[in-house]
């Protein structure tokens, strides 16, 4: 029998202290010995096509395969199914919505980023007010971040100001005038041209960028890439599809991954006047983190639909 867990099933079953766990223990983790695919390919439609393959950490005996649409004029913009199999017999142990699973991953990584090596100031903006912002903001408040002072940017005035308003902050008409108001900046967005350049910043700040997450996509100049502390989440694929790509760098210009910080191999922030970038792509490692986290404990409390494909 299979689970079926649906975007409200999952939001019954996720919690933030234990998906932060999940990530954070995958980041730890040593290198795996079947390197994980991002796969991405354009479509005769306004959309591409992605799977990640194969989701796979230290301790489960699973696995996941996932496959999204990505459609950016879209409301979601991302739709798909996660495939969580047994690890013994490829027993298909559930299908989970991906569009929930991956702004929970994506988001909660991104608050583990950003709390790693932001400074201590107080101020954030965010940049894109979607899901995966919402997400952002909602992980450091629960690593203990508060961040009273927010101010958000979108394209669609009227997102930003709905954010804003549900996050106690305010809307500004810019990227650079949020950058001017703000320590942390968290950007969120589909741009394909630099939101913010060196001349934007000042010593100290940190970013994170997740739109950067296939060719084409960037939310930050080559420049201010240059002159930061820049972590991501794995070199070769920032430096195929992600913000090295976007700037034209080689995977030798990340400075350090997150895994790496986090097992103390490389130093995250050295001052308090360093500027810091943490610029993901995702991997498929934490669609399993989280995966295994909903199905266990939906498994335990009788949450989602069996069904069973073969009969």
């Amino acid at each position: 029998m299979t689970f079926v867990l649906t975007r409200s099933d999952l939001e019954a079953v996720l919690e933030f202290e234990d998906c932060l766990d999940a990530l954070r223990t995958g980041f730890r983790a040593p290198a795996q010995a079947v390197v994980g695919q991002r796969v991405r390919t354009d479509l005769p439609f306004p959309g591409t096509a992605t799977a990640l393959i194969p989701g796979l950490l230290p301790g489960i005996d699973a696995y996941t395969v996932k496959v999204n649409a990505k459609f950016p004029g879209a409301r979601p913009a991302l739709r798909g199914v996660i495939c969580l199999h047994a690890g013994t017999d490829g027993e298909l142990l559930a299908l989970l919505d991906s569009a929930t699973v991956t702004a929970w991953r994506t988001g909660l990584a991104a608050a583990l980023g950003t709390d790693v090596l932001a400074g201590p100031g107080e101020s954030v903006a965010v940049i894109g007010a979607g899901a995966q912002a919402d997400l952002m903001l909602r992980g450091l408040r629960a690593l203990g971040r508060p961040y009273p002072d927010l101010v958000v940017h979108d394209t669609d005035d009227e997102r930003a100001t709905a954010f804003a308003a549900r996050h106690g902050g305010r809307a500004v008409g810019s990227a650079p005038e949020a950058a001017a108001s703000a320590d942390t900046l968290l950007l969120a967005t589909w741009s394909t041209q630099p939101l913010l350049r060196l001349a934007d910043t000042r010593a100290g700040q940190h970013f994170t960028s997740l739109g950067a997450d296939e060719p084409g996509k960037k939310e930050l100049g080559a420049d201010l890439l240059d002159n930061a502390l820049l972590v991501v989440d794995d070199r070769e694929l920032a430096a195929d599809m992600g913000a090295l790509a976007a700037a034209g760098l080689p995977a030798t210009a990340a400075d350090a991954t997150l895994g790496e910080v986090l097992r103390g191999e490389r130093p995250g922030r050295t001052s308090d006047e360093q500027r810091s970038v943490y610029a993901p792509v995702g991997l498929p490692w934490q669609d399993l983190a989280l995966a295994w986290v909903a199905y266990e404990r939906a498994v335990r409390e009788g949450v989602g639909r069996r069904v069973d494909l073969l009969a």
